[in-house]
């Protein structure tokens, strides 16, 4: 039997409702209204997908984000892919690869919101490593408000042994450090580009700083050390869709 996972909130609801993942049943809160409800029962009664009604208190225990805004979905698990998979599919588009790449990112909310700003910004996918890391949770999904139906994500053992093969397929490897050579807006993002972005807090790790082609860092005259790793991913990742249009 597949194992369902939780979708929760609206948005992530509508945007599941639109991709390719099955769902099994959606959840309502009884006496709950609005256009997004209206719309997700009339995609859902569409694809002849089970809507109950529940109690509010039963949403509240079965909810793990804390904001299912009166709806949860279960669905099967999102299909994840390679990193040389997420390669092919920019060259397929006839584009030039754009993948943001994920440094033992903890916090499953900048996982979510660096997620929605990559497909936002028409990155081709997100790399993220399996262990000591956010995995794709209720919150992640939530927190991308959507977003994580409608883009390549890959979970790697060995964020290095990725980086290698990235660089075998023609791509360079920019990392996101405060010691960083370049100011961000002075690199050339054009080309082939893998975009590293370290974990809250501790950043880089050494050996994937060393493997980067070189590093770029966000100029910060003001009084912080350093941005939350969410924000610092999105002026880079905007950087790159700049220059690229």
């Amino acid at each position: 039997m597949m194992k369902m996972v939780k979708i929760e909130g609206r948005n992530p609801v509508i945007e599941a409702l639109k991709g390719k993942r099955k769902i099994e049943k959606i959840l309502i809160q009884e006496g709950i209204k609005g256009e997004k409800i209206d719309e997700i029962i009339k995609a859902a009664q569409e694809k002849g997908i089970r809507i109950q009604r529940v109690s509010r208190t039963k949403l509240d225990h079965i909810g793990v984000s804390h904001s299912h805004q009166g709806i949860i979905a279960f669905a099967e698990k999102k299909e994840l892919v390679t990193a040389l998979d997420i390669v092919a599919y920019a060259q397929e588009r006839g584009e030039s690869p754009f993948i943001v790449i994920l440094d033992q990112i903890q916090d499953p909310q900048n996982f979510g919101a660096i997620i929605r700003t990559a497909y936002a910004a028409g990155a081709h996918g997100v790399i993220y490593q399996d262990k000591r890391a956010a995995g794709i949770t209720p919150v992640v999904v939530k927190s991308s408000a959507g977003a994580i139906e409608h883009i390549l994500l890959a979970e790697v053992k060995n964020i290095n042994q990725t980086i290698e093969e990235l660089k075998k397929a023609g791509l360079w490897i920019v990392g996101a450090d405060m010691a960083g050579e370049t100011l961000y807006y002075n690199a050339d993002f054009k080309g082939p580009i893998g975009l590293v972005i370290g974990s809250e807090g501790k950043g880089l790790r050494r050996l994937v700083k060393e493997n980067c082609d070189f590093l770029v860092q966000i100029p910060m005259p003001g009084e912080f050390s350093s941005l939350n790793a969410s924000v610092a991913a999105a002026i880079l990742i905007y950087e790159v869709l700049r220059q690229r249009q």
